[in-house]
């Protein structure tokens, strides 16, 4: 008994340690909001070349998805976390060097690096987070790392933005100054050193309880390992529907990460709220927080209505929220603006299981091409950000208006479509 005792605390406070995993790629990933704002300033750049950041960070889901998925089968749970750690601290000593130098183009290659880490940790660390426990609480231990991980998105904007963006102003019209420059840069230097600190303690605490972790992880299935990653992409654009959900996937990310790392911008925007940059990227941590209510909400309502149709009212009212910034501007739409966090909220899983429900690929092969598919990312705020360099930060909500329409669209279609099977726990979302 006491044997058995012993064995659940150890199980316990292993997963405690994998759920620190989930906080802190959710910290680290929003920290690309403020960051972009950043970059803007010290290194005097275009709207379209700050958001590169976003781009830089977001396209490693497209390089490393599958990849990931492959070096899962064949390295098993515990050594491909620790890879992902290897790679997520390479990153951070990749940013300390680029804030040392000034460099924006290691910026660039460290946010790739670091997000390349955080890609493979995610396909890893679902699973363990799944195992580690009873099996009838999986869902629940999922769902409550996932909370962690919506934590750490809602506090990363407030912080990166008190530490990267004080006295930091990218008006037209408007300079930096030196000494301004040079704070800027050492609350990056600060930000990438503690949170390299704070990964190898986990990576350490990790390597420590190796075994236990490793005894309750799930076995992986060697089919992804066989086949390659070519043959399950292939596999994956053979299915009408995991080509269209993948679609869906690469706007709905593109959209969602498009507003936050535009939203500084356009709340210090003398069409919106005119308020410094440092408050105005403070506020996007409201943006992040009301995606994180939005799934408690959310979660209830998907026990009461069809997800097609739940789905439908969230991507209409996203993008009604967005045509109306486009078309009103002002004061009122920041805050319409801030609110389209909490109905991007269950986007993620909600296309990811429909995808899987009537896909006609593997549920591994459509799984890993929706991973690929989060390359959206990489592609929409550079176009945003186009859009917002030629005219001005509200027009540019057109951009993510037309993404939520077409997620609509989706919407639509899938309650309309025949459910070829019926789908796992889908991953947890980049955010």
């Amino acid at each position: 008994m006491a044997q058995t005792d012993q064995r659940s605390a150890t199980v316990t406070s292993a997963y405690a340690i994998v759920t620190c995993l989930f906080f802190a790629w959710g910290f680290i990933t929003s920290l690309v909001d403020p960051l972009v704002a950043a970059v803007k300033g010290i290194f005097q750049l275009s709207d379209v070349e700050a958001q590169l950041s976003a781009s830089a960070f977001f396209i490693a889901y497209g390089v490393m998805s599958l990849p990931a998925a492959v070096l899962l089968s064949r390295k098993k749970a515990v050594p491909t976390v620790l890879i992902a750690l290897g790679l997520m601290i390479a990153g951070c000593m990749i940013m300390l060097a680029a804030a040392n130098i000034a460099e924006y183009s290691l910026v660039l290659l460290g946010l790739f690096v670091l997000a390349s880490g955080i890609t493979i940790l995610q396909v890893a660390a679902n699973p363990l987070a799944a195992a580690l426990g009873p099996p009838e609480r999986s869902h629940f231990r999922l769902t409550f790392s996932q909370t962690f991980n919506s934590l750490g998105t809602f506090i990363g904007p407030y912080l990166g933005a008190v530490l990267f963006l004080k006295g930091v102003e990218v008006k037209e019209g408007t300079a930096i100054t030196d000494a301004v420059r040079e704070q800027s840069l050492l609350g990056i230097d600060r930000a990438f050193f503690w949170i390299a600190g704070l990964i190898i303690l986990i990576a350490a605490v990790i390597w420590m309880g190796r075994r236990v972790i490793s005894a309750s992880a799930p076995a992986a299935p060697d089919e992804t390992a066989r086949k390659g990653v070519f043959a399950i992409f292939g596999e994956a654009v053979s299915s009408p529907w995991a080509l269209f959900g993948g679609l869906a996937i690469f706007l709905y990310v593109g959209a969602e990460v498009a507003i936050g790392t535009q939203m500084a911008f356009f709340l210090n925007s003398d069409r919106v709220w005119d308020v410094p940059l440092e408050d105005a990227a403070k506020y996007v941590s409201l943006y992040w927080g009301g995606a994180m209510v939005g799934r408690l909400i959310g979660s209830g309502l998907l026990t009461q209505f069809p997800a097609p149709k739940l789905l439908a009212v969230f991507t209409g009212m996203a993008a009604a929220m967005c045509f109306y910034v486009f078309a009103v501007g002002g004061v009122s739409a920041g805050y319409i603006a801030l609110a389209i966090g909490l109905f991007n909220s269950i986007m993620f899983p909600v296309i990811f299981t429909i995808t899987l429900e009537r896909s006609t690929a593997s549920e591994e092969a459509t799984s890993g091409f929706l991973c690929f598919s989060i390359i959206g990312g990489a592609a929409i705020p550079p176009l945003v950000g186009l859009v917002s360099q030629n005219s001005d930060y509200v027009f540019a909500f057109i951009v993510p208006a037309i993404c939520y329409a077409i997620l609509l669209f989706f919407a639509v279609s899938a309650g309309r479509a025949r459910i070829a099977h019926r789908a796992p726990e889908p991953p947890v979302e980049p955010l």
